[in-house]
């Protein structure tokens, strides 16, 4: 008796719906070999009929494999339309929030001609005014901690816009709001109140949508966004500045918060592919459970070693830098007369430089070691101070270049490249932030990195008033200018607190499943000298 070749528990077939081609010419043989050795079984044997019916394989996909493919499909378009709506929500909102400078303009030019302020004053407003950015890390805390309606980033971000909306508004439809310096610096502190709390929510947003999708660098695209902003609100605050009053810009200003409302408010969390919470009504013991909790992870995050040496580089490179703004802004304004135009159109050119410095290091600074390209940066950063020496001591138009020319050239590149560094460390620190504390951690940089900006500005406060630097007097402007270039080359004697590189994030290995594993490849059976893969399952490999 001639028993069957093939086994009756485990039929050929071909697992790949691609073959190659000597596995194509294998399976055509195969068919013809099984056909004559049914022709001989038969001819030996003419009244006995085989218990096997000798099978061809089948090239083609199976059934499972086609539903793995559609829930591929339907998961990468569910995933592509959160991205989408992802970049429409913060996109709009970091463009806004670079749009800021446009009623800040106008706000500067009121407090200087309007309210008559001298240069101290005019910059201790200004740095009074960003103390609501300080307390970010309890934005970012209740953020992570407390859920509004199931979600905990969108709602924050409408609440931050609603803010902004009310005091750009007042300020726009109530004049007397602009007049008084109390009620002043009330709308002030409003505006910028609302500003921490929509930064805090993007930043985190993002930080979570990043690590949630495996998606690293999406700092750099809010980088552009936000300078895009600087560069429209700049190009036309300088120009409506000279064809409407401040009122009037303030009054444009709310109706695109108004509009950004509108598109947070359309937004969800769940289409973004984030978590939502599907518990409890939290009550006050569970909200400050959570909010300690939350806080004893932001410490044990920011005592890594990882986090505190850069971050304290980082912070103590801002704050040891006194910042004369309030002094350069009325010295160009009142001595040299520029034009409001002109001092627009110069942001307009450092938000352009920040632009094209982002587009580079997101596609090729970011090979080069972080320390070495932060040393470089910090250098070009204390170089560029002395550029705004060579205007007070009119060492440009002793070579043939105007004010006008040489502050529209040259007048932002200081401060573009003090907002370029702070990008390297935000990417770096959205890598190493641990899970869960995406909102904390990243509001406790932005707070202390707001609180160096007030500190440095605070300390030119008191060395132009140390220096006797006033409306009428800018002799002493120079020296205050060499203090700030040597003030910036200090925090090179520590810069090996940078890190050399930024971590990358490891792809995990991906599991097996129960099925991956039950219908494994686990050989190869022979069929006269054609060879076929065959799947067997564990419980038939067990017998």
């Amino acid at each position: 008796m001639i028993y069957p070749v093939i086994s009756t528990k485990n039929p050929i077939f071909l697992t790949g719906s691609k073959i190659p081609r000597n596995q194509e010419r294998c399976s055509k043989l195969s068919s013809f070999q099984s056909r004559s050795i049914f022709r001989s079984f038969h001819h030996q044997n003419p009244g006995i009929k085989p218990k096997t019916q000798f099978l061809n394989p089948v090239i083609g996909t199976n059934l499972g494999e086609v539903s793995v493919r559609k829930g591929k499909k339907k998961k990468e378009s569910l995933w592509q339309q959160g991205f989408q709506e992802m970049l429409g929500l913060c996109g709009l909102g970091y463009w806004v929030q670079g749009f800021r400078c446009f009623p800040w303009l106008a706000l500067n030019f009121h407090m200087a001609y309007n309210l008559n302020l001298n240069p101290s004053t005019l910059q201790l407003v200004q740095n009074s005014g960003n103390l609501p950015m300080v307390a970010k890390p309890l934005f970012g805390i209740l953020s992570d901690a407390l859920y509004i309606g199931g979600a905990h980033r969108i709602p924050y971000i409408c609440i931050g816009v609603v803010l902004q909306v009310l005091s750009w508004g007042q300020l726009a439809l109530f004049p007397v709001a602009g007049q008084a310096l109390p009620a002043l610096m009330a709308c002030v502190l409003l505006s910028n109140t609302g500003a921490a709390v929509t930064e805090v929510a993007k930043d985190a947003l993002i930080t979570e949508y990043g690590q949630k999708h495996r998606i690293t660098g999406l700092q750099s695209y809010a980088f552009m966004a936000l300078a895009a902003g600087g560069i429209l609100g700049n190009l036309l605050g300088g120009y409506f500045l000279v064809k409407l009053p401040p009122r009037m810009m303030f009054l444009i200003f709310s109706v695109l918060l108004s509009i950004q409302l509108l598109v947070s408010l359309s937004a969800s969390e769940e289409c973004l592919g984030l978590a939502r919470s599907l518990g409890p009504v939290p009550t006050g013991q569970s909200v400050s459970e959570n909010i300690r909790k939350q806080l004893s992870d932001l410490m044990i995050a920011i005592s890594e070693d990882s986090i505190f040496r850069p971050l304290t580089w980082i912070v103590a490179s801002i704050a040891m830098v006194p910042i004369l703004s309030g002094s350069i802004f009325c010295y160009q304004t009142q001595c040299l007369h520029l034009n409001p135009s002109v001092i627009g159109m110069s942001r307009v050119i450092g938000q352009l430089i920040l632009l094209s410095l982002t587009v580079l290091y997101n596609h090729y600074w970011k090979q080069i070691p972080m320390r070495k390209l932060i040393g470089v940066v910090q250098i070009l950063y204390a170089s560029s101070l002395l550029l705004d020496l060579a205007l007070v001591r009119e060492i440009n138009l002793s070579i043939g270049i105007p004010n006008e020319v040489f502050a529209l050239c040259f007048s932002g590149l200081a401060e573009t490249l003090a907002q370029f560094k702070i990008l390297p460390f935000s990417v770096l620190l959205a890598t190493l932030c641990p899970r869960g504390c995406e909102g904390s951690l990243t509001s406790f940089l932005a707070s202390a990195l707001c609180l160096s900006s007030i500190f440095s500005g605070f300390w030119g406060v008191g060395l132009a008033a140390m220096l006797g630097i006033r409306s009428n007097d800018y002799s002493n402007l120079p020296v205050g200018i060499l203090i700030q270039f040597l003030a910036a080359l200090l925090p090179l004697g520590w810069i090996h607190h940078v890190p050399m590189s930024q971590p990358v994030e490891k792809k995990r290995k991906k599991g097996m499943s129960k099925r991956n594993r039950k219908t494994r490849r686990i050989g190869r059976v022979v069929v006269g000298s054609v060879f076929a893969y065959r799947r067997e399952r564990e419980s038939d490999a067990q017998k």
